[in-house]
């Protein structure tokens, strides 16, 4: 598998030793790390497993997973000082604030003791920081801080770790209506399946303070410490995306299923994935997970592969409410009045008086922002304040699955994010099935804001069972890209479970690589995950041959012959890209639309857009919208050359897609290091090769082409061969910079090349190169 993977070397490696005494663990355990910094967790007992899982994790990512509490928890200024206050404030808004009985059941009968035994490793990590402060990260020292310890209830209580949707496009599609009427909306998003927009009774369309989005989104932010406006990262990072497809055996040349997973998202440093293996008796899964969420959501254990990507549900709702005159904490409901409850919290300040803050919360859930010159409040109902939706925790209760019947029962419980989930299972058995709580919305569609007054009320949720899914297909393999996936029978009309889609590129791309009878072998897996031809590019190059015009004659000869793939070293990729992303997107809703539009789409739908131009047929096109599209793409295409020759230079032969389009990993406190300091804390830069809308997702920033979003972890199996199995984790395992696996996976990663997953006891042992004795007891008094 040269070529593809890392050179694994010659065998046995030495390895390192440590053993330690950790009060509250059963009996003696073990890590071993291997050397690719994967830590193999061996346990006497379950319980022990997930306890040395927290530990582990808090010796690798301690920083990481206490800025990740803190942030969750709104305890960020008692670290960083009174600018956080307004974060911390936004951040206890989106507490689960129900009952907790109700929410540990959600995620399976072990999930509450399996989460205090792997917070309670956690504290024991930060003890053991407390006697041997040698071991406190960089970042705690840089910062002057220390890291706190763990409640099990701080794991689920935190809601925004992944998020929900689509509060952001209620808001921008009732700006865009409230300015330009509901016509306008047709160039902001397509709908799919087949849906007409309406205004909802009694809404009256309005601009929304710009107040609700932002608060939303301080709560939600990932990078508190950067200092990076909320609504500029989410216009940067785009869309989230992820790919995953299982092949049958009948459709690959090992007679086993493979099954293929990259999860996207906005690129963190430390990594957002984190892989590790669990083994005790009745347990023995790998995979990755987040940090600091038990257990592992991407994986396998000894029968059962599984993995997930975002199935793009609505699962949120931005109520508006008529406050009254005389008392603004009274909002109309029904017939009558009824009062806003008000929670007063303090939030500790670092070297002040704490700050007392009150939140107020309706029957629907938070109040984002109080508009008491327009008497209107708005606020947030959400599937969060509903029992089972702390992010990926339901992944507890497939942990031991057997099969693929009983992966599809542990799912009943799965509340957020809403995911498609893809599984194989060694008797070679393939599924797929779509799970999430989803708000069932009797008499409305979920697109606009509606009044709070009682009209619009959830008549309860659906989850799993309810969604779609198949087994074993006909075609031998199951596959989603976050596309429009809803098969012809589910009754989406009475079941509106949302009609906001990513672009289809990625798995039109996917389904004509997998369709037919060909037989896949790992490494062409492997090849197909990193794959970088362009859906879009090519269609657009089919539009750009015929179109007619002498404008952007150079730009026409450079894309002429090209092969659609974005690769590092493509010139026309760039020049490509260019075009698409800072001209000819942009400028679709400037020529068809009214004046100021464009700047209210902050995300453009490129499905939408790709497909507006192949039709030719919009109004905005006017007389002869052939000519006027034509016009548009050469028009487009000659600023973009102009754009190229700026930041490459006048010598095209030295045009790459690499040379602009690079992978980074920025560190939260890099700017605000000395630049020798700085340097060790970011990783980066190197060429990277994709789009957001290429299998290889690299989702760039238009202003500097910098990746900002897209793959950082991958995995493919090969169902049953555990030890073939195939990992990448950038920039590297590790979150201490002081420590060999902070970047090491950076070079491999940006060459899209893979490191081995390693499964058997034999295998790890002969890859392992420190080995970390814990041993049960209780610590001496010094």
């Amino acid at each position: 598998m040269t070529g593809s993977v890392a050179d694994l070397g010659d065998g046995q490696r030495s390895a390192a030793s440590e053993t330690l005494t950790l009060p509250g663990l059963g009996a003696e355990a073990e890590i071993l790390v291997d050397r690719w910094g994967i830590p193999h967790i061996y346990a006497a007992s379950q319980r022990d497993a997930f306890f040395v899982q927290g530990f582990n994790a808090a010796r690798d990512r301690l920083w990481q997973i206490d800025l990740w509490r803190k942030r969750g928890l709104g305890l960020m200024a008692g670290d960083l000082g009174p600018a956080y206050v307004e974060r911390d404030r936004a951040a206890r808004l989106l507490l689960y604030r129900g009952d907790m009985a109700a929410e540990w059941a959600c995620y399976g009968a072990e999930a509450e003791a399996r989460t205090a035994a792997f917070v309670a490793g956690i504290n024991a990590y930060v003890d053991l920081v407390e006697r041997e402060p040698s071991r406190l990260p960089l970042e705690f020292r840089l910062l002057g801080t220390r890291p706190a310890r763990w409640a099990p209830e701080d794991v689920v209580r935190c809601r925004a770790h992944a998020r929900v949707r689509n509060l952001d496009s209620e808001v921008t599609r009732a700006n865009i209506i409230a300015r330009f009427g509901i016509e306008a909306d047709r160039l902001h998003k397509g709908l799919q399946p087949e849906w007409r927009l309406q205004l909802p009774d009694g809404f009256e369309p309005h601009a929304i303070p710009p107040e609700v989005l932002r608060t939303y989104l301080l709560g939600c932010e990932p990078h508190p410490i950067d200092g990076a406006d909320p609504a500029q990262m989410l216009a940067e990072a785009g869309e989230w995306g992820s790919n995953n497809w299982a092949l049958a055996p009948s459709r690959t040349t090992t007679g086993r299923a493979i099954l293929a997973s990259d999860p996207h998202r906005v690129h963190d440093q430390p990594s957002l994935r984190y892989v590790a293996h669990l083994s005790a008796p009745g347990l023995d899964v790998i995979g990755a997970g987040e940090p600091a969420i038990p257990g592992v959501s991407l994986g396998h254990n000894d029968r059962l592969a599984f993995s997930l990507t975002i199935h793009p549900s609505d699962q949120e709702d931005l109520y508006v409410y008529e406050l009254n005159e005389a008392d603004p904490d009274l909002y109309r409901y029904g017939e009558g009045w009824e009062r806003m409850r008000v929670v007063t919290e303090h939030i500790p300040v670092r070297d002040g008086d704490a700050v007392a803050t009150e939140l107020r919360i309706t029957r629907h859930g938070p109040v984002l922002h109080v508009d008491r010159a327009a008497r209107r409040a708005y606020a947030l109902r959400s599937v969060w304040w509903e029992p089972g939706t702390a992010a990926y925790m339901a992944s507890l209760a497939y942990l031991t699955a057997r099969n693929v019947a009983e992966y599809r029962d542990a799912l009943e419980g799965w509340g957020a994010p809403s995911t498609n989930h893809v599984v194989a299972d060694v008797d070679g058995h393939i599924a797929w099935q779509a799970a999430a709580k989803i708000p069932v919305r009797p008499n409305w569609d979920g697109l606009l804001p509606v009044p709070g007054d009682g009209r619009y009320e959830w008549a309860g949720t659906i989850q799993a069972s309810t969604l779609p899914g198949t087994n074993d297909p006909a075609a031998g393999w199951v596959g989603s890209a976050n596309q429009m996936n809803l098969p012809p029978e589910f009754d989406y009309r009475r079941h509106k479970t949302g009609f906001e889609w990513t672009d289809v590129a990625r798995y039109a791309r996917l389904s004509e690589s997998l369709t037919g009878e060909k037989r896949w072998s790992v490494e062409e897996t492997l090849a197909l995950q990193t794959d970088v031809l362009s859906v879009p590019a090519r269609r657009l190059g089919a539009l750009l041959t015929a179109a007619r015009g002498e404008a952007a004659a150079e730009a026409r000869a450079f894309l002429a012959g090209w092969d659609h793939r974005l690769t590092a070293g493509s010139g026309p990729a760039a020049l490509f890209e260019i075009w698409f992303t800072n001209h000819l997107m942009p400028g679709i809703p400037k020529r068809l639309g009214p004046a100021g539009l464009a700047p209210l789409v902050s995300v453009p739908d490129t499905q939408l857009y790709l497909e507006l131009l192949e039709a030719a047929t919009d109004p905005g096109f006017g007389a002869d919208p052939k000519a006027a599209r034509d016009a548009l793409l050469l028009d487009t295409l000659a600023a973009a050359w102009a754009e190229a020759r700026q930041r490459m230079g006048e010598d095209t032969g030295g045009w790459s897609w690499g040379r602009i389009h690079q992978g980074y990993f920025s560190h939260p406190l890099s700017r605000l290091a000395p630049p020798e300091l700085a340097a060790r804390l970011d990783v980066g830069p190197a060429p990277k090769a994709g789009s957001n809308l290429t299998i290889n997702n690299n989702g760039y920033r238009g202003s500097d082409f910098r990746v900002m979003s897209g793959v950082s972890w991958r995995m493919v199996l090969d169902v049953g061969n555990w030890d073939a199995s195939w990992t990448i984790n950038a920039p590297g395992q590790s979150g201490d910079p002081a420590s060999p696996h902070y970047c090491d996976l950076f070079r491999l990663w940006a060459e899209d090349r893979y490191v081995p997953m390693l499964y058997s006891r034999a295998a790890v042992e002969a890859a392992t190169e420190s080995r970390i004795r814990l041993l049960p007891g209780v610590l001496k008094a010094a």
